[in-house]
């Protein structure tokens, strides 16, 4: 049989363990917290670069479409399709 003595010491132990568990809860539960909320702001980023993606994707089509390059070309470098006689056609060699 355990002394009193004994006892008390044991209680106050698992007491102390009990505390403890209950404090290590709190500060799990304080950390997931803190990463869900660092979570949500990536994907919140995350959504934000995927839109800038997309934006900067037609954006780069629309700069680069044939009929846009082709007006630079004439209105800017005064540069003009060339006629029949300066075109060269070069035939595919036969394996």
């Amino acid at each position: 049989m355990m002394t009193p003595q004994r006892q008390s010491l044991l209680c106050v132990l698992l007491a102390a363990v009990v505390v403890a568990s209950a404090v290590w809860v709190a500060v799990a539960r304080h950390e997931a917290r803190q990463l869900f909320v660092e979570l949500e702001a990536l994907n919140r980023e995350h959504d934000r670069l995927q839109i800038d993606w997309g934006r900067l994707q037609i954006e780069q089509s629309a700069w680069a479409a044939h009929p846009r390059v082709e007006s630079l070309a004439t209105e800017q470098l005064s540069l003009l399709p060339p006629d029949q006689t300066q075109m060269i056609m070069l035939e595919e060699a036969a394996p």
